[in-house]
């Protein structure tokens, strides 16, 4: 089962806390994030699509959290996909993009979700390096459906063997499993989705809000992947 494989750490808490943090006052929240590795052509998001400027398209890793926490990951190249500019992201190793390459952020870059074909019942998350320079997308994203208190379970493994860096203009991708095993939980309607951003300190960097694809509805017991370099590998889980 799916949820065999989501983990809660300690590091889910003090994220939650942070994205509740941030809500409240107005301050930073502790999330995680991580990069994408690998790059390949898959399922292409369906033209349904919402970005943190108020269309229907916005956003932007160390170790993977569970079940709400996210961990490391890697960033993905542009190429066949939208906002990529023909090349690869750059894979880069944990310890040194931690130490030397800035996060993606509500400020360098901007993030959009989309509705896909396949997998059933799943969302494309895209971030879009929009800076002058590369940037991380570290761990994964940390998402609140609806303004929901709790943040929805990462799920660990996805998480990338390294870090993904991003030049401008390419982008990362993160798979979003609507639902959990059949029958559990009774699917809620979900109209907005909040994106929370982080740094290689698992700190928050500002929260996107986005306007979800028609009929979108969750259980609570589905999961996002750490961010990608490419959309096979986070629509894969």
């Amino acid at each position: 089962m799916r949820t065999n494989r989501i983990r809660t750490t300690a590091l889910a808490v003090t994220a939650l806390a942070a994205a509740l943090s941030l809500t409240a006052c107005g301050g930073e929240d502790k999330a995680m994030g991580t990069k994408p590795a690998g790059s390949a052509e898959t399922a292409a998001p369906a033209a349904t699509s919402t970005d943190s400027t108020g269309n229907t398209d916005n956003t932007a890793q160390p170790d993977a959290p569970k079940a709400g926490t996210p961990e490391t990951q890697t960033v993905p190249a542009g190429g066949k996909h939208a906002g990529g500019n023909g090349k690869k992201p750059e894979t880069v190793p944990d310890t040194k993009a931690a130490a030397s390459i800035p996060a993606c952020t509500t400020t360098n870059s901007t993030v959009k979700v989309s509705s896909v074909s396949r997998p059933i019942n799943h969302l494309l998350l895209t971030v879009t390096n929009t800076g002058s320079t590369n940037c991380a997308a570290y761990y994964a994203p940390f998402l609140r459906f609806d303004g929901a208190q709790a943040v929805y379970p990462v799920l660990d493994d996805s998480k990338p063997q390294a870090v993904v860096t991003l030049a401008p203009g390419e982008e990362a991708y993160a798979g979003i499993a609507l639902l959990g095993e059949p029958g559990q939980n009774e699917p809620v309607p979900s109209d907005n989705v909040g994106v929370i951003m982080v740094d290689k300190n698992n700190q928050s960097k500002g929260e996107s809000t986005l306007k979800l694809p028609a009929d979108t509805a969750t259980d609570g017991l589905g999961f996002v992947t750490y961010w990608q370099s490419d959309v096979e590998n986070a629509l894969m889980f």
